[in-house]
């Protein structure tokens, strides 16, 4: 049976392998990235999101955030595709400062993000398409990816092009 993301928040096996990575952040020039080894509460999810849209309705059942950069910035699944498993749900972040965009389509290409040493913050505020391979990411996309390692332009590309109005959606939570 596959599991879809109805209220699911079994946290994934690849994300609990990566929160037992060490990234290096090497004094800026490394990966900003810090993962959880569990999903932030539904309660924290949805606290935080009306703090950062202002808007007091607003109802973090859509996202199962799993890590965050050093400015506060967070990770998260974003289940927008109904009935399909959280492995299948686009990677977005949100930013600290408002920044926010669509990562990767999916868990995998996510990985082989990671893998690429890149974090999400650089990816959607820096449009930073380079960075310095990390072995122990390499191996772990190898087991659990489901789609072939890309460039990082490309899988970022391939996100926006399905996920064009994500941002906009946002901007529509803070009125």
């Amino acid at each position: 049976m596959i599991e879809t993301t109805d209220g699911d928040r079994g946290f994934p096996p690849e994300l609990a392998e990566v929160a037992r990575v060490a990234f290096d952040y090497d004094e800026g020039e490394g990966v900003d990235f810090e993962p959880y080894d569990v999903f932030d509460s539904a309660e924290e999810t949805t606290d935080w999101l009306r703090q950062w849209t202002g808007n007091h309705d607003a109802d973090g059942q859509a996202y199962r955030v799993f890590g965050q950069d050093g400015t506060g910035g967070l990770a998260a699944l974003w289940c927008v595709r109904a009935g399909r498993p959280l492995v299948e749900q686009p990677v977005v972040f949100l930013g600290s400062e408002g920044e926010r965009g669509v990562v990767a389509a999916n868990l995998s290409d996510f990985l082989w993000l990671l893998a690429d040493g890149l974090d999400p913050m650089e990816v959607v505020e820096f449009e930073r398409y380079e960075g310095r391979a990390n072995a122990a990411l390499t191996g772990l996309a190898e087991r659990y990816a489901t789609t072939p390692r890309r460039a990082a332009r490309d899988i970022v590309g391939t996100a926006h092009a399905e996920f064009p109005t994500f941002s906009d959606d946002i901007d529509a939570l803070c009125r």
